[in-house]
């Protein structure tokens, strides 16, 4: 019965460095007024009719904090992958200039900055969320052991190192949040 009970803690802290990853991929995701090429992933392009991540068809670099470099590898993708950022709808600009893009990002507004930082928000709580869902999924676990034979007194004890792992990823959540916020708000 214990190798269960530890299958199910393992299997639980598996779930939360998962959660808490899939939080740090969303955070990279929203611009903080610094050019960072994790901005274009998740854009595709048609690339002789299959669509392609803009990473695999183009070269792209940051040239400074505030422009992103994408040279494509053929210079006749130029036209496609513009009109991809375009639709993208990452609220840039494209300037091509017949063999680069480049992106200018603009400085950021207070107003902006807020919003961002409640996206922010709303990705932590998103996080936080799945933890808990987790968290309750394994005490099911526990619970459906417990009637199969667990004793109360272990049933409790995993339940608590259950809620010591959660309290300590949601902690982690609120850590990664209180950075993004520190770095969106910088000026």
């Amino acid at each position: 019965m214990s190798e269960e009970l530890t299958l199910v803690k393992m299997e639980t802290e598996a779930l939360m460095k998962k959660a808490i990853s899939h939080l740090e991929a969303e955070l990279t995701k929203i611009r903080a007024g610094k050019a960072n090429p994790t901005m274009l992933d998740g854009i595709v392009a048609d690339y002789y009719g299959a669509p392609t991540a803009i990473a695999q068809i183009a070269n792209i670099s940051v040239l400074d904090a505030r422009t992103i470099s994408v040279q494509p590898w053929e210079k006749n993708m130029l036209q496609v992958i513009e009109r991809a950022i375009i639709a993208s709808n990452i609220g840039i600009n494209p300037q091509n200039d017949g063999n680069v893009i480049r992106l200018f990002l603009p400085p950021l507004t207070e107003e902006r900055r807020k919003e961002l930082v409640k996206r922010c928000n709303g990705e932590g709580e998103n996080g936080k969320i799945a933890i808990r869902n987790i968290r309750r999924d394994s005490i099911e676990q526990i619970k459906k052991l417990q009637k199969d034979g667990l004793s109360e007194d272990a049933a409790k004890d995993a339940e608590a190192e259950i809620q010591d792992l959660t309290n300590r990823y949601i902690i982690l959540v609120e850590k990664h949040l209180e950075a993004k916020e520190k770095e969106i708000m910088a000026v």
